[in-house]
C-alpha cells in the first residue's frame, strides 16, 4: 500500500528531520514548509521546526513493517547534513542491512559527505543512493555519486532549474525529473526536460518524469494536478533496470 504522495517511492522513513539551505534548489523547500506547519500544529516530532534533529526512537521503524516496501529515507531531511554524526548514520545503515525485505532510497545534496561516509562503511545491497542535481552548477555531484559501489545510483533533477546540457550518465541507473510546485515555484522549460530524456535514452539510463509542477509545459501557471505528468503526450516513468515495481 502506497503511503506517500512521492511518485517514485511508496513509503517514507524519517529518523532525521530538518535541514539547512545549500544550493538554489533549496530556496522553496517543501519539507521546510511542512515541518514548520507541523510544529505549529503541536506535533512533537517537529518541535524543533526545520532544525536538523535526530530521532533515535524511529531507528527500528522499518523492522516493524512486514510487507516489503521501497522506502525513501529522510524525505524531511538530508541524512548527510554536517550536523548528523557518522555514528548515527551508521545506525541507520544497520537498520537498512537488517531489513532485507525492503529496498531503501537515500537522496542527498551533500554528495561529498556521503562519499566520505561510505569510504569507511559498506553500502547495504538493498540501498539505492542518489544525489540532487537541480542546475548545471551542481553537476559535480554526479561525479561523486559515480565513486560509490551501490546496487542502484540515481539522480533527482527536481526542481529542474536550468538546462543541464549533455550530461554524462555513465554508471547512473536512474534519473528523475520534475518541476517545482508552490506559490513561489520557478518554471521548468520543456527543452530542458527533453535534453535529459535524450541523454538518458542515448546512455541507457532509466528516465522517470515526475511532474510539471505549478508551471505547465505551455508556461501557464495552474495547479500541479492540472499540469500533470505527460512529456510530449506520454507518461514516461521508467524504473531502474531489473526493477519492476516500487514495492
Amino acid at each position: 500500500m502506497k503511503s506517500t504522495k512521492i511518485e517514485w517511492t511508496d513509503k517514507t522513513w524519517n529518523p532525521v528531520t530538518g535541514c539547512t539551505k545549500l544550493s538554489k534548489g533549496c530556496a522553496n523547500c517543501y519539507a521546510e514548509i511542512m515541518a514548520n506547519r507541523l510544529r505549529a500544529m503541536g506535533i512533537k516530532k517537529y518541535e524543533n521546526g526545520f532544525y536538523p534533529t535526530i530521532h533515535y526512537d524511529l531507528l527500528d521503524e522499518p523492522l516493524k513493517w512486514k510487507t516489503p516496501h521501497t522506502i525513501f529515507v529522510c524525505s524531511m531531511a538530508d541524512l548527510f547534513h554536517d550536523l548528523i554524526p557518522f555514528d548515527f548514520i551508521n545506525k541507520v545503515m544497520e537498520t537498512i542491512s537488517l531489513s532485507q525485505h525492503h529496498r531503501f532510497q537515500i537522496l542527498t545534496k551533500r554528495a561529498s559527505r556521503m562519499v566520505e561516509f561510505f569510504s569507511s562503511h559498506d553500502i547495504p545491497k538493498n540501498l539505492w543512493v542518489g544525489v540532487t542535481v537541480e542546475s548545471k552548477s551542481e553537476l559535480e555531484r554526479i561525479d561523486l555519486l559515480r565513486e560509490l559501489q551501490a546496487s542502484i545510483r540515481f539522480i533527482s533533477c527536481e526542481p529542474l532549474l536550468d538546462d543541464l546540457g549533455e550530461i554524462d550518465l555513465t554508471d547512473i541507473d536512474w534519473i528523475i525529473v520534475g518541476g517545482e510546485s508552490g506559490a513561489k515555484a520557478r518554471p521548468m522549460k520543456p527543452d530542458w526536460v527533453r535534453t535529459i530524456y535524450t541523454e538518458a535514452e542515448k546512455q541507457g539510463t532509466a528516465f522517470f518524469f515526475k511532474q510539471w509542477g505549478t508551471w505547465g509545459s505551455d508556461g501557464i501557471r495552474r495547479s500541479k494536478k492540472a499540469n500533470g505528468m505527460m512529456l510530449d503526450g506520454k507518461i514516461i516513468q521508467m524504473m531502474p533496470h531489473n526493477v519492476t515495481s516500487f514495492g
